[in-house]
């Protein structure tokens, strides 16, 4: 009895003073440094419990995204992904903190050591932190969706991805715009599908003075009837809009359902518009000046010159 009593001391013994001891000063092994007078010392326990609440961290984050996306709609899925990645980066740098402020090291010490980096790092990051908060926006407030046309700078496109930064679009030649979202915060957009995907387009058209104007609105709403692309209701209108220097000037409106392609619509629909002109006798006139030449008095006029040229 007395022995086996012995072998357990000793085996006891064995295990807290050389296993358990070597474990703890594994864990407590490290190195230490100075910030502001103060002494910070990174053990490779204190890494390991940071390593283990990032793991777990970012399995529970999984789970919360994977329990909400799967109660939402395929379009706000793909809007609450791009805020969620924001939001995950908070929780990260939140867990950090409260993670190494649990293991004894002062948090303050490294947050007032790091305020100078802090600073430049938001000067040097100002426009991205823009582009980020304007994505926020844009997603929340469902100012811009996917397969919206837009115009800007002077250029139409159609929105195919909206991204935490930036957000992609496809120009009518086929090109691929890059947008910092802070421009959709900071400029003038113009939206064309924001409130429905129908638009009023129009071409405009100077005839001669003199012509039959109720005759050039009926061929204008003939052309109109006849185009594809351009919807029957609400019904396109001609109105006449001003005494030209040289012509009288006509608009026809219409609407199309897409107004990506428009151009196309508006290219066809003045090949039509040409023609029913010429079959009619209606004149598209050009601009005319009467240049007048004086001379002085005494002096021939050139013989390849006359007093009044048309140009």
């Amino acid at each position: 009895m007395q022995d086996d009593q012995s072998t357990k001391e000793k085996v006891t013994e064995v295990i807290e003073e050389d296993i358990w001891g070597l474990i703890q000063d594994f864990w407590n092994a490290g190195f230490s440094y100075q910030i502001g007078g103060d002494d910070v010392k990174i053990t490779v326990g204190m890494v390991i419990i940071v390593i283990l609440s990032f793991l777990l961290t970012s399995v529970a984050l999984r789970l919360i995204r994977s329990f909400i996306t799967s109660k939402l709609m395929d379009e706000d899925k793909l809007k609450f992904i791009s805020v969620f990645k924001f939001i995950k980066y908070f929780v990260y740098l939140a867990v950090i903190l409260i993670t190494l402020s649990s293991t004894g090291v002062d948090v303050t010490i490294l947050l007032t050591a790091s305020a100078a980096l802090f600073v430049g790092l938001g000067l040097a990051l100002q426009e991205l932190f823009q582009d980020v908060i304007g994505g926020i926006f844009i997603i929340l407030d469902k100012s811009l969706l996917v397969g919206d046309i837009i115009e800007l700078d002077g250029r139409v496109a159609r929105v195919f991805e909206i991204k935490l930064r930036t957000t992609r679009a496809l120009t009518r030649d086929d090109k691929v715009m890059i947008i910092p979202n802070h421009k959709f915060i900071s400029d003038t957009v113009y939206n064309y599908t924001q409130n429905h995907k129908t638009t009023r387009e129009s071409v405009k058209v100077g005839v001669a003075y003199g012509s039959d104007v109720e005759k050039v609105r009926t061929i204008l709403l003939e052309c109109a009837k006849e185009q594809k692309g351009i919807l029957k209701k609400p019904e396109p209108f001609v109105l006449f809009e001003d005494f030209g220097d040289s012509a009288l000037m006509f608009a026809l409106h219409f609407y199309v359902s897409d107004s990506f392609v428009d151009p196309k619509v508006k290219s066809e629909l003045r090949f039509k518009i040409n023609d029913k002109f010429r079959l009619n006798n209606i004149t598209i006139p050009f601009p005319q000046r009467d240049v007048h030449m004086f001379y002085p008095p005494g002096n021939k006029i050139p013989n390849n010159q006359t007093t009044e040229n048309d140009a």
